[in-house]
């Protein structure tokens, strides 16, 4: 993990000696952008403490061009209004580049304002097309898209499991229901979706729509979504007695998604 962060750091200040235009300051400021309370927390704060550790250790060796590097910290609390703020919020504080934000929904709005800008932003978790599609100068993410992994669910299913009966739901978010929309386009088709739907972000409740499910007899439940909501509906289907097996995307690779989900993970 340790290398995995220097070299993340690395490619972000490499971005930066491209793209960045830093006003003379004895310091370089490296802003980080993402989900610091709520939900989501545990993401933007494991992202933050990697990068934190590797300013830690660029320090200690004397900085970048003899300058030494401050962290500044935007929360978006994974909300798109919010994304926009802290994008303004890192603009008027100067920042040379920016490691950021976590979500789809934050990224892509915030993006616009950091390629007014001129700053350069690195996503670690933004998966949506859209965010380094619709052409705006200096944005890159550091993980896959969903195109990709929607077609890789999709292959599995049709491919290896050979299922013909799949339901699908995401949380109406730009990353889950674009995952969704990806892995239901790649299985074209090969399988029948017997239902697909949305449920709301925060929400605690998904018995309504798991029973609906229930019903159409899906042999897996596919899920657009973050580990919150993934490991109550996996928990709550067990409740209903929804024996059809659950796949989801990067969203829920979380160890707190087996902690929510409890035995029924």
């Amino acid at each position: 993990m340790k290398k995995l962060c220097m070299l993340f750091f690395l490619a972000v200040l490499s971005t930066i000696a491209v793209f960045g235009c830093q006003k003379k300051s004895d310091v370089i400021k490296i802003g980080i952008a993402g989900p610091m309370t709520g939900d989501q927390s545990k993401m933007g704060m494991d992202f933050k403490n990697g990068v934190s550790l590797a300013v830690e250790e660029w320090n200690s060796r004397g900085g970048v061009l003899g300058k030494k590097i401050e962290v500044v910290i935007g929360d978006d609390q994974h909300d798109p209004k919010q994304a926009v703020s802290v994008a303004n919020k890192m603009v008027n504080e100067g920042v040379t580049g920016l490691i950021g934000h976590f979500n789809s929904s934050c990224s892509i709005p915030g993006s616009d304002v950091y390629s007014r800008s001129g700053v350069p932003m690195i996503s670690p978790g933004s998966t949506n097309p859209q965010l380094t599609e619709k052409g705006d100068k200096g944005v890159f993410r550091v993980c896959g898209r969903d195109d990709q992994q929607g077609k890789v669910g999709a292959d599995f299913v049709t491919g290896q499991l050979k299922l013909k009966k799949v339901a699908v739901v995401h949380d109406k978010t730009t990353y889950g229901q674009g995952l969704a929309d990806e892995f239901k386009k790649a299985l074209g088709d090969k399988v029948e979706i017997v239902f697909y739907g949305g449920i709301i972000q925060g929400d605690r409740d998904f018995k309504g729509v798991l029973t609906t499910i229930k019903g159409k007899v899906p042999e897996l439940v596919f899920f657009g979504g973050i580990y919150t909501e993934a490991g109550l509906m996996v928990r709550q289907a067990k409740e209903i007695g929804l024996k059809a097996p659950f796949m989801s995307g990067d969203g829920t690779i979380d160890p707190k998604f087996i902690e929510i989900a409890g035995a029924a993970a």
